[in-house]
């Protein structure tokens, strides 16, 4: 098979091949039909930091995967060859797809199947795709650690392959949402997927005070602008990793009684969640699809903030 293998921080990806993984007892061989690729891949290849957080070096990264079945290994009850399946990239069993085994920017993986979420029908492999990781990850920090409900006010930072699901999610759900990105045309998404009003700064969401605000970017200054503006006893919940670090205003943190909370990943039960929202058409996530020989330039376009939605590469 063919794969993009990450070696080191400042090394760039490069196309390698190597022999075809076969099922072992657990697992299951999925070809990929699609990978959905990520910021943080961005962060890996810049920042030596994730090399602690990667936890099998060298590794085809990817860690999006939806694709069909070919291979079960013993033991495997609940799925079967020709499944349609996204993989939850938190796994049950250790790291996950692009950390702890080779992941989706490849021809083929080798997955636990207890990680395994079935596609429904109506919903594309792209979209299966970006709901792993962007759409599990999303939904969990807004509904699950956010506690997001109708009668709030929510405040989304980063209407990118993250915060888009996030902020639709809460519109269907009834939730009056406010979003927030420097893009333009990020912006003009936002106003597409029928959020009550959109803003390039969260500082200028003062005198909205939002009960909730989530932040998918995580570029230090837009956390600290979270905590100004927020609304006494709400909650701050932090999920991108723009930047690794930040710096607050303790002031209001306290004055307010308000929450910063951090929210990683999620489960398989969030991506069923979001595939449900997938197949009932309330979310059709904005994906610029490419193909396999384009993932390194898709990064690249990725860390040069040229994509709107997300990028998810087509095998």
């Amino acid at each position: 098979m063919k794969g993009w293998e990450f070696t080191a921080t400042n090394v760039p990806l490069k196309v390698i091949e190597k022999p075809d993984p076969t099922a072992t007892e657990g697992r299951v061989i999925i070809e990929v039909k699609a990978a959905g690729l990520c910021h943080s891949d961005v962060g890996a290849l810049n920042d030596p930091k994730w090399m602690d957080i990667i936890e099998k070096k060298p590794i085809i990264m990817g860690h999006e995967v939806a694709g069909i079945i070919t291979e079960v290994g013993e033991g495997v009850t609940d799925f079967k060859v020709g499944d349609r399946v996204g993989v939850c990239p938190v796994s049950l069993v250790g790291m996950g797809p692009g950390y702890g085994y080779d992941g989706g920017y490849s021809s083929k993986v080798s997955a636990p199947a207890v990680d395994l979420v079935p596609i429904p029908d109506g919903v594309t492999y792209a979209q299966a795709a970006a709901g792993t990781d962007a759409g599990m990850t999303s939904y969990h920090a807004m509904f699950k650690r956010g506690g997001a409900k109708p009668g709030m006010k929510v405040a989304v930072i980063g209407i990118g392959g993250l915060g888009q699901i996030a902020a639709r999610a809460a519109v269907v759900a009834g939730i009056e949402v406010y979003a927030v990105d420097v893009s333009p045309k990020a912006r003009e998404l936002a106003k597409e997927i029928g959020v009550k009003a959109v803003y390039e700064d969260i500082k200028e969401l003062a005198d909205i005070a939002p009960d909730l605000v989530v932040d998918y970017a995580g570029f230090g200054t837009t956390t600290a602008g979270a905590i100004d503006i927020v609304a006494p006893g709400g909650k701050v919940v932090l999920v991108g990793m723009g930047k690794l670090e930040s710096t607050i205003n303790t002031d209001p943190l306290i004055l307010k009684a308000a929450s910063l909370l951090g929210s990683v990943g999620g489960d398989k039960y969030d991506i069923a969640e979001v595939y449900k929202l997938m197949a009932s058409g309330d979310i059709s996530p904005s994906i610029t699809e490419i193909t396999f020989d384009e993932i390194g330039e898709g990064l690249a376009r990725l860390e040069r903030h040229e994509v709107t939605g997300r990028l998810v590469a087509i095998m």
